[in-house]
């Protein structure tokens, strides 16, 4: 795309790192255009320890994705506590949530209808890519704040939170002050 500004690249840290995930380098890109945020993350190393269902052959809007392996970003409009969360299940299913405030007023987006992505696997590797359409919910322009998380599951049931900086004693993704990206 001719409109992409320079894509930011990622690491995610382990809240805490887990047996199952010891041999495991999660990170990716972060791209912003008129249009939309485009979003990939990649997944490196022992990946066949981690619970990553096939892609369902029609993914569907879920709630409670972030109780098994799912692929998160959070993006808010800068200098405004509004922000949205948007889940990504491997399975192809999604969901999109709006907060008037730090875990405040959560609701489905409902401008948002479905969320297609594309995913690659390999026997060391995964990757899924997004192309999100920002433009929806935030001008062209606005500055934003990004936030990208992920959890895995491992077979064992065990998860791993994963983030580009934990600021609390706990996984939170949602505390704005790790909406570390700014585009």
């Amino acid at each position: 795309m001719k409109d992409l500004k320079s894509t930011i690249p990622f690491v995610l840290h382990p809240f805490q790192e887990q047996n199952f995930t010891r041999y495991l380098e999660l990170g990716g890109t972060l791209a912003r255009s008129a249009r939309g945020l485009q979003i990939t993350y990649a997944l490196r190393g022992s990946v066949d320890e981690i619970l990553l269902p096939p892609a369902e052959a029609a993914p569907c809007r879920r709630d409670e994705l972030w109780q098994a392996s799912c692929f998160e970003f959070f993006v808010g409009d800068s200098g405004s506590p509004h922000y949205w969360e948007v889940n990504l299940a491997p399975s192809g299913d999604w969901n999109v949530y709006a907060f008037s405030g730090y875990r405040q007023g959560m609701q489905e987006e409902g401008s948002i209808i479905a969320l297609p992505c594309s995913q690659r696997r390999q026997p060391t590797s995964y990757q899924l890519a997004l192309d999100f359409p920002l433009a929806r919910l935030i001008a062209p322009g606005q500055p934003i704040e990004v936030a990208v998380s992920v959890i895995l599951q491992g077979h064992n049931g065990e998860r791993a939170f994963y983030a580009l900086t934990h600021c609390g004693p706990k996984p939170d993704f949602h505390l704005r002050e790790s909406f570390l990206l700014r585009l």
